[in-house]
């Protein structure tokens, strides 16, 4: 039995890495193309996680006014990377699936591990008018101070 290659499962990682950061330009505009004609100005995605498992809470959107409004169901083609293959491929999704997949994505991206121990929460505002993503993020942790004496 021969030992797994990690130099080169690391190399197609990185190569995978350089897709999805070329395609994510062409797939923040179609989002917020669909978006932007439903009238949606803002989105914000809550997320939780602990103990080894984290979800998304809720994803809101609002107009130009604050009024909560819906997700559009339509569907929106973006670009997708096929892991085994190393190659852009296309999709189909919507607007509502995608945003959830791009927050889990960001996640993986700025803070792999987010829901083990303690876990951490935030939340990411999509601004349509911006064109821009937002990460705010909140690490938890358990601070222990130990002190000994003997007298």
């Amino acid at each position: 039995m021969s030992s797994p290659d990690f130099a080169a499962y690391e190399a197609k990682c990185a190569a995978v890495r350089a897709l999805r950061a070329e395609i994510l330009p062409t797939n923040k505009a179609a989002l917020f193309q669909a978006l932007s004609y439903a009238g949606i100005r803002t989105v914000v995605v809550n997320f939780d996680g602990y103990g080894d498992s984290g979800q998304i809470e809720s994803i809101t959107a609002t107009d130009d006014v604050g009024a909560e409004v819906a997700i559009p169901l339509t569907d929106i083609i973006v670009k997708n990377v096929d892991f085994d293959a190393c190659t852009i491929i296309e999709a189909t999704t919507t607007a509502g699936d995608f945003i959830e997949t791009m927050a889990y994505y960001f996640l993986e991206q700025t803070h792999d591990g987010w829901e083990n121990g303690e876990g951490a929460f935030g939340e990411f505002t999509f601004d349509v008018g911006e064109q821009s993503i937002t990460l705010e993020y909140s690490e938890r942790y358990v601070e222990t101070h130990y002190h000994e004496y003997e007298f």
